[in-house]
């Protein structure tokens, strides 16, 4: 990236998320250290926001949180009576129709879904506690860098909930459903040598490395030509629910449309 991150004008900067953009890199940072960066809808929808935001030009985007962890999870607000003030609560969801209840979570989700999109790769930074949605923050992510401190750990069903927020598809993708299972039922932390091991993190990092290997990695990436990683990133995010010969074909399909851009002959 051509400059740091604080000397960029904020994209946007509210409710404890700030998006910077640096030509091709995009940064998102949870800005809300004495809390862990724990979560709300509104930061959610801040999330929401902040991918909407995102110029053609930009190919990847780096997740980071600032101060001591990652996210710390869903704030307990959520768990009180009164929830957040202008939200509904648990207790409101729980005695609401089934319509409004299915449409709140997924409203939820959506902070969640777009860090996957064809058209970018994204990062995440994770230091210190990412715990709940912050394990799923950090999931949603096609990538995650770890610092030699994280601490992941899945709580909701201690909490008697499951995790909601698109987090277990890529958490059985990873790590595979024994695991996986075994993992979400005891809450227990999963700490930077196992999250390495096991695929949870593709790079584990001394912690005050973990913005420059970040800033690397999102170098590397912005190298390869942007329609090959692009095309590449489909037929990945394809492969498992392809067979074999199905794979194939996408290849031979994705190929061909490589080759032809390259000749001049595309679209």
């Amino acid at each position: 990236m051509a400059s740091s991150d604080s000397e960029l004008a904020p994209a946007l900067d509210k409710d404890g998320v700030r998006l910077t953009i640096d030509e091709a890199v995009a940064t998102v940072t949870l800005t809300n250290p004495a809390k862990r960066n724990a979560q709300s809808p509104a930061l959610w929808r801040a999330l929401v926001e902040a991918g909407q935001l995102l110029p053609g030009s930009v190919r990847v985007v780096v997740l980071r949180g600032e101060g001591k962890s990652f996210s710390a999870g869903l704030d307990r607000q959520a768990f009180t009576p009164e929830g957040f003030d202008g939200e509904p609560s648990f207790i409101d969801l729980a005695r609401g129709e089934d319509g409004l209840l299915d449409a709140t979570i997924t409203e939820y989700q959506e902070a969640f879904t777009w860090w996957r999109r064809s058209d970018i790769v994204s990062i995440a930074a994770v230091q210190g506690h990412a715990i709940g949605a912050g394990f799923q923050l950090a999931l949603a992510c096609d990538l995650r860098i770890a610092a030699d401190d994280v601490q992941f750990a899945m709580r909701e069903t201690s909490l008697g909930l499951v995790p909601d927020l698109t987090g277990t598809h890529p958490l059985v993708g990873l790590v595979g459903y024994a695991r996986a299972l075994e993992i979400c039922a005891t809450g227990r932390f999963v700490h930077a040598d196992e999250a390495e091991r096991t695929g949870l993190a593709n790079l584990v990092v001394p912690a005050d490395q973990l913005d420059a290997a970040a800033t690397d990695l999102a170098a590397a990436l912005v190298a390869a030509p942007r329609d090959a990683v692009i095309e590449t990133k489909a037929l990945l995010q394809g492969a498992v629910g392809r067979s074999y010969e199905d794979q194939r074909v996408a290849e031979r399909a994705a190929q061909g449309r490589r080759l032809r851009d390259l000749a001049g002959l595309g679209d």
